[in-house]
C-alpha cells in the first residue's frame, strides 16, 4: 500500500505522480474505516484530501507553515506528517486530537478549534517572517463557512497591505465550477502569475513611480485593468482589496492544485486560491448527508447509520420541542443561530416558522447584536449557541444586550464538559464570563422538565437570561420535584442536617449519587438544586449554614468566578463560618476524552467528591 510508505513529513514527495490518485483513494478508505470506529469529523476531511496532498507536495514541512481554520479538515495533514498509527486513539483521552495541536507535531503550527482565525494567525506568521528575515512559505486554509466570520475580513483588510507572499486557500465546498469562468480564469492565472508577467509589471510600476506623471499613469493602468477584470474574473472583491485572486480551481485535481500553489508562491503580496471541493467526497452517505457526517459518532460503513443510535431524548431535543411550542404560542418569538441549526436543535423551528428563524452564519458577534436589535424592536429573541462559541461574543453580550437590559434569551447548549472535541470546545467558562455582567441572569436545569420550565421563565422575564444545559441524554430523574421557577430561588430536594450539597444544573444528578453514597456511610445530607448562579439564593445559603456543618457547592464550570466562589464570598461577607468545600473544574484546560473519564481525572465524579467530603469531615474532627 502506498499509504504505508508515508512515515513522516515530506514522504509524499517520493510517490510517483501517476500514483497520487491511488494514494488519495487509500487515504479516504483509511479515514472512513477509522472514523467509523472512533467517530470524528468525516465530511470535511474527505473533501480536503487532494487539497492537503497538493499543499504537502508544494511545501517543505515543518519549515513552511500551514494554518488550518477550525482544523476539522486536518486529518489528511496528520496522516501525511507521520501520525497514521495514532488514529486508533483519535479523540480519546491522551490520544490523537481531532484538531491541530502544536504539542502533537512541529507540523501543527497553530492550535485551532473555533473558526475564522486562520487568516489573522497566518498574517502574524508572515509578519514574524519579515522581522526575522525568513523565507518560509505561509499558507492559511479557510472554508467558505468560516469566511462568514467578521474576524476573517478584519484579517483580509490588514493582509491587503502586505508586500511579501502570503497564500490563502479558500476551500469552498458550497459552489459548483462554471466551465466558462473556470477556463478563462485558468488562462488569466497562467499569465498573471508567470515570472515574465510579474517581472514586467513590477518593472513598469517601479519605473513610473515617482516620475512627474508616473503615479497618475499607474492609477489609470490599475483602473483599466480592474475594469477588464470585472468582466472576466470572479472574486473581484478580493482583488479590489489588493489581494490577488486565483481560481476557481478544482480541489480534487491534484495537478491543477499543485500548479496553482506553485504559481501563488511567486506572487509578491497576498494571494487567494479559490478551491472548489465536495464535502464527503468518496463516501456516498457523507455526500448525501454532509451535515450528519460533519461530526459523527461511530457508524456502520455499509449504511452510514450510527452504530449505537440514540433511543432517548437529549437536552437539545428537549430544547427543540419547547422552542416549537413557544413559537406556536407567541408570534414574537424568534430564533437565531450561528451556522448551527442542526446542532442546536432549531431545524424544526425553522421548518415551522421560517420567517422567524435566522441563521447568520459563523458570526456569533453579529448574532448577539442582531438579537439585541430584534429585542429593541419588540421581538423576543432566543439565541441558541454552544457554550464555547458564545464566549466569542462577550463584548456584544455586555455592551449591546445587558447594558440596555434587553430581553434576549441565550439557550446555551454543550455547557460543561463535552468530551472528544477537547480544550477548544469544553463549555466550562460560561458561569464565569457571564456572571460578571450587570443585568444578566443565569440559570441551569437539573433535568429535562426543568429545562422546559426555565425556557418559559426566561422568555417571560423580559430581561437578559442565560439558560445553560449540557450535552447528552436529558436526565429524567427527580421528576417529582418540580417547584415553579422563581428568579434567584433554589429548590430544596432533601432537607436533613450535617452536610448540605448545593448543586447547579448537570451536577444535581451527580449530587444525588453523592448523597446516596454518604447516606450509606451514616451521614445526614441535604440536597439543594441551586437553579440560579446569578442571582444566587442567599436565603437558601443562610438556611443551609444554620443547620449544616459542611457546605459543598458543585458545578461543572471553572472554580474561578463560578457558583462556588459566589457562595463562599456571601458566607465570608456575612460571617458564616461553616466548613466549605468547592467542587468545580480546576484552573486548567481540559483535554479531549470520554466525559466520565475526564470527570474522574479532574475530581468531579461522585466517587471523587465523596472522598473529598470524607477528608474534609476527617479534618474537622481533628480540629475539635
Amino acid at each position: 500500500m502506498l499509504l504505508e510508505t508515508i512515515g513522516q513529513a515530506n514522504d509524499i514527495k517520493k510517490i510517483k505522480k501517476e500514483d497520487l490518485g491511488s494514494l488519495a483513494q487509500e487515504i479516504r478508505e483509511f479515514l472512513i474505516q477509522t472514523i467509523s470506529v472512533t467517530g470524528g469529523h468525516l465530511g470535511a476531511n474527505l473533501g480536503a484530501v487532494e487539497l492537503t496532498m497538493a499543499l504537502h507536495l508544494c511545501l517543505n514541512l515543518p519549515e513552511d507553515k500551514i494554518i488550518w481554520d477550525v482544523g476539522h479538515q486536518s486529518y489528511t495533514h496528520k496522516i501525511l506528517t507521520g501520525r497514521k498509527g495514532e488514529f486508533k486513539t483519535l479523540r480519546q483521552f491522551h490520544g490523537l486530537s481531532g484538531f491541530p495541536k502544536r504539542k502533537e507535531s512541529p507540523c501543527d503550527v497553530f492550535d485551532t478549534g473555533h473558526s475564522s482565525t486562520s487568516l489573522s494567525a497566518g498574517l502574524g506568521f508572515v509578519k514574524a517572517r519579515e522581522i526575522t528575515g525568513g523565507s518560509e512559505t505561509i499558507v492559511s486554509v479557510i472554508g467558505d463557512g468560516s469566511l462568514t466570520g467578521g474576524m476573517a475580513y478584519e484579517a483580509l483588510n490588514n493582509a491587503a497591505k502586505l508586500e511579501t507572499n502570503f497564500i490563502i486557500i479558500l476551500n469552498d465546498n458550497n459552489m459548483s465550477i462554471s466551465e466558462n469562468v473556470g477556463g478563462m480564469s485558468k488562462y488569466l492565472n497562467s499569465i498573471r502569475t508567470a515570472s515574465g508577467y510579474l517581472d514586467l509589471k513590477k518593472g513598469i510600476y517601479n519605473a513610473l513611480q515617482g516620475t512627474k506623471r508616473g503615479d497618475s499613469t499607474i492609477s489609470r493602468i490599475r483602473r483599466a485593468k480592474s475594469s477588464f477584470k470585472q468582466l472576466v474574473i470572479p472574486g473581484m472583491m478580493f482583488e479590489d482589496m489588493g489581494i490577488t485572486y486565483l481560481g476557481p480551481v478544482d480541489g480534487h485535481d491534484i495537478n491543477a492544485m499543485v500548479a496553482t500553489i506553485q504559481a501563488a508562491k511567486r506572487v509578491e503580496g497576498p494571494v487567494m486560491i479559490h478551491v472548489l471541493t465536495e464535502k464527503g467526497r468518496g463516501y456516498r452517505p457523507a455526500e448525501r448527508h454532509p451535515a450528519r457526517f460533519h461530526g459523527t459518532e461511530p457508524f456502520d460503513i455499509e449504511t452510514g447509520i450510527p452504530s449505537h443510535p440514540r433511543t432517548v431524548a437529549n437536552y437539545t431535543d428537549i430544547f427543540s420541542t419547547v422552542m416549537c411550542k413557544l413559537g406556536q404560542r407567541d408570534e414574537k418569538i424568534v430564533a437565531i443561530t450561528a451556522a448551527m441549526p442542526d446542532g442546536t436543535g432549531l431545524k424544526r423551528f425553522h421548518n415551522m416558522y421560517p420567517d422567524r428563524f435566522f441563521d447568520v452564519g459563523i458570526a456569533e458577534q453579529h448574532a448577539v447584536t442582531f438579537a439585541a436589535g430584534l429585542a429593541a424592536g419588540g421581538m423576543k429573541p432566543i439565541v441558541a449557541v454552544y457554550s464555547s462559541f458564545l464566549q466569542r461574543a462577550y463584548d456584544q453580550i455586555l455592551h449591546d444586550v445587558c447594558l440596555q437590559n434587553l430581553p434576549v434569551v441565550f439557550a446555551i447548549d454543550r455547557a460543561g464538559l463535552v468530551g472528544s472535541d477537547g480544550e477548544t470546545h469544553q463549555g466550562v467558562f460560561d458561569f464565569t464570563y457571564l456572571s460578571g455582567i450587570p443585568n444578566m441572569h443565569i440559570c441551569a436545569p437539573k433535568n429535562k422538565w426543568e429545562l422546559s420550565d426555565m425556557l418559559k421563565f426566561a422568555v417571560a422575564l423580559g430581561a437578559p437570561v442565560a439558560v445553560r444545559y449540557p450535552r447528552g441524554t436529558a436526565y429524567a430523574g427527580l421528576k417529582e420535584y418540580r417547584e415553579p421557577v422563581r428568579l434567584g430561588k433554589a429548590e430544596w430536594i432533601y432537607k436533613e442536617r450535617e452536610i448540605a450539597l448545593l448543586a447547579v444544573g448537570s451536577m444535581v444528578k451527580t449530587a444525588e449519587t453523592v448523597r446516596d453514597m454518604l447516606k450509606e456511610k451514616g451521614h445526614q445530607v441535604s440536597l439543594i438544586n441551586a437553579r440560579f448562579v446569578k442571582p444566587i439564593d442567599e436565603e437558601a445559603v443562610r438556611e443551609a449554614c444554620k443547620n449544616h456543618d459542611l457546605i459543598v457547592t458543585m458545578e461543572e464550570n471553572m472554580a474561578c468566578g463560578g457558583f462556588g466562589e459566589k457562595v463562599l464570598a456571601y458566607m465570608n461577607e456575612n460571617g458564616l463560618e461553616n466548613r466549605f468545600l468547592r467542587i468545580a473544574i480546576p484552573d486548567e484546560f481540559v483535554e479531549h476524552g470520554n466525559v466520565e473519564l475526564l470527570k474522574r481525572q479532574i475530581g468531579i465524579d461522585a466517587e471523587s467528591i465523596v472522598a473529598k467530603i470524607s477528608r474534609e469531615i476527617g479534618e474537622a474532627l481533628k480540629d475539635r
